[in-house]
């Protein structure tokens, strides 16, 4: 019964500070590539006490603008992580959107569907169409949130960051229904212990298995490897990992760097020695802020006028 009465009460404090914000449906009719099923979505707290969403198959971007007198026109994408299984919407979504509030940086955390079978046509690709779309709303409406659309970034945790290097590298590839002038290349990337590979030897075999299946073929591997899509083309990046993380193996931001050096691409990164995964803001085993870092290389970079 403690245990209920918990649930309830964190749920509805996430649902009053949700509800602070302004949330919109990423599309305004049928959502693509998708089945008419019931909606199932639901947020437990885990034995760590974050949120946890499950089971989305209606996605949305909240948004949360910073103070007037701050802005400067910068936009973020937030994708939080969760294995392709489920969304950690605070510590990896509105925490970091707040802090960025804090930068004068207009951000949009996304809730985006989650591979599935019975609500999708095509699971693999539900996230990277989410995400697209969150890319295109942003700049379509950027006059609105006084956004200026050639500074709209990305940034994802753990698979997130997965999701968020698949928007960085397959911009070519249109997912969603677009018109020809439609930008969908994010200006700038964060990926912070992000899920990179799909190779046997490291990937996280969780988010893999949710997105492509148990048994994909070395074509479709290959494919979601965005370590081997970097191009000349693929925007900045700044990347964050702990060396001592045993869920994404550190190896995955150190293929990812190398493939930007290769092609040139500018990127900064910052590399705690430890701090496993999943730490969100704050690494405790470290003084050091990767967000102060972060804000410092967006300043260097032009981002933050």
């Amino acid at each position: 019964m403690k245990k209920l009465l918990f649930l309830s009460v964190t749920l509805i404090c996430f649902v009053l500070i949700t509800c602070a914000q302004t949330v919109i449906p990423l599309y305004p009719d049928s959502v693509p590539n998708s089945k008419p099923v019931p909606d199932e979505e639901k947020a437990d707290t885990n034995a760590s006490g974050r949120i946890m969403i499950s089971k989305i198959s209606r996605p949305t971007i909240t948004v949360y603008l910073p103070p007037k007198e701050k802005a400067n026109g910068a936009a973020v994408i937030v994708i939080p992580g969760g294995g392709y299984r489920m969304v950690a919407a605070v510590h990896e979504g509105s925490e970091v959107a707040k802090r960025f509030n804090d930068m004068g940086v207009t951000a949009f955390v996304l809730k985006y569907r989650l591979p599935s079978d019975v609500t999708m046509v095509n699971k693999e690709i539900g996230p990277v169409q989410d995400a697209q779309r969150a890319i295109q709303l942003v700049r379509d409406r950027a006059k609105e949130w006084e956004i200026d659309k050639n500074r709209v970034g990305i940034i994802g945790f753990s698979a997130g960051g997965h999701l968020a290097s698949t928007a960085g590298t397959h911009f070519n590839h249109v997912y969603i229904d677009a018109g020809k002038k439609t930008n969908l290349r994010p200006d700038f990337m964060i990926l912070v212990y992000p899920v990179i590979s799909f190779a046997d030897t490291i990937c996280h075999m969780g988010s893999r298995d949710n997105l492509i299946g148990k048994d994909p073929s070395p074509e479709k591997k290959e494919e979601y490897s965005n370590e081997l899509q970097v191009t000349k083309k693929t925007p900045p990046t700044y990347l964050v990992h702990a060396e001592d993380d045993s869920t994404v193996k550190v190896q995955n931001m150190l293929l990812f760097a190398t493939a930007l050096q290769k092609n040139k691409v500018p990127f900064d990164f910052y590399l705690y020695e430890k701090g496993g995964h999943g730490f969100g803001l704050t690494n405790k085993t470290s003084d050091v802020k990767w967000m102060d870092l972060v804000q410092e290389w967006m300043g260097k970079s032009g981002w933050l006028k």
